[in-house]
């Protein structure tokens, strides 16, 4: 009996083992901003673990970007948006109906879920009546599912907001600006593993104790030559809602991260420049933080299990 009861527990530890084991996987679908970029869509981030498919933010491109990677746009388990500036979401409309359409790279099944600051709701209404001819002409001539194409979405506070399959999902507030209220972050959780995401955010001691211990931290960052500020006062309002690469050092070396990356990458140059200054981000960041840093680009992903991997748009694997 005893080598029966052990026989079962060492296939229970085994199995455990390999499901505590089980890797995240993150993927940058666009790391830009709302700049028409052809280098950069603008954000959204896609967090696999286990059976879930979560997408954080729906900017520009989102669509695109998963076909790239061959997941069906019905595969996305829910969607979570930081806050309602443009830039966030002018791919929800794509993602809705386009993966309501029945074709094997769509295909959603059931409602779309939705998860977002006070105001998501009323979005999603509105965008329902909005696009209610379309809805009409395909329920009538592709007999599509009319369920489908309907919303469970939910107006979030900061807290958990999601859990499903071991993968736990928690929203905390940050600080974007006075009248950007809500504006959120993310802590997602899954097999003893945590990903955090800033969202769009001034300094915030908030996120770095949310991300202390984190496998990987995704922080915003804004970085602004010193002469544009001067020559265009709109510059001005846009770095006062974001993160300087010092600050930015500031929180990595609080929270201490295996990995920090940066996305949603504010830059502003006096001459017009085709990329991002990825030189100047990193040295001004290395003022406060020595830790390990890449700076993020569309299509760059993750995978944490043991260690944090990190690999390029390519494939090729990176050393930060």
């Amino acid at each position: 009996m005893f080598k029966t009861f052990l026989r079962a527990s060492l296939v229970l530890l085994a199995f455990t083992t390999v499901v505590s084991a089980e890797p995240i996987k993150v993927t940058l679908l666009g790391t830009g901003v709302p700049t028409p970029r052809p280098t950069s869509f603008s954000a959204s981030t896609l967090v696999e673990a286990g059976s879930e498919k979560l997408l954080f933010d729906l900017g520009r491109g989102a669509t695109m970007q998963l076909y790239k990677l061959k997941i069906p746009l019905g595969a996305i388990t829910a969607s979570f948006i930081t806050h309602l500036h443009s830039d966030h979401i002018v791919g929800l409309p794509d993602m809705w109906l386009t993966g309501w359409l029945a074709t094997s790279w769509a295909s959603r099944k059931g409602p779309m879920k939705l998860y977002g600051p006070k105001g998501t709701v009323a979005m999603t209404e509105n965008l329902t009546k909005a696009f209610a001819d379309d809805i009409r002409i395909r329920i009538d001539d592709e007999h599509l599912d009319p369920v489908a194409v309907t919303f469970a979405a939910k107006d979030i506070e900061a807290g958990p907001v999601y859990e499903n399959n071991g993968v736990k999902v928690s929203a905390i507030e940050v600080n974007h600006g006075e009248k950007i209220r809500p504006s959120f972050g993310y802590i997602v959780e899954y097999g003893g593993h945590k990903v955090v995401l800033s969202g769009d955010t001034k300094y915030d001691e908030r996120i770095a104790k949310a991300a202390e211990g984190a496998d990987l931290l995704i922080h915003e960052v804004a970085v602004i030559e010193p002469e544009l500020l001067v020559k265009n006062p709109v510059y001005k309002d846009i770095q006062a809602h974001h993160t300087s690469p010092e600050e930015a050092g500031r929180i990595f070396a609080s929270s201490k991260p295996k990995l920090a990356v940066y996305s949603h990458i504010v830059f502003g140059t006096v001459k017009p420049a085709p990329d991002i200054p990825e030189e100047p981000l990193i040295l001004r960041t290395r003022t406060a933080y020595n830790g390990p840093l890449l700076v993020g680009r569309d299509m760059m992903s993750f995978r944490i299990g043991d260690r944090v991997e990190a690999f390029s748009p390519d494939g090729t694997k990176l050393e930060p």
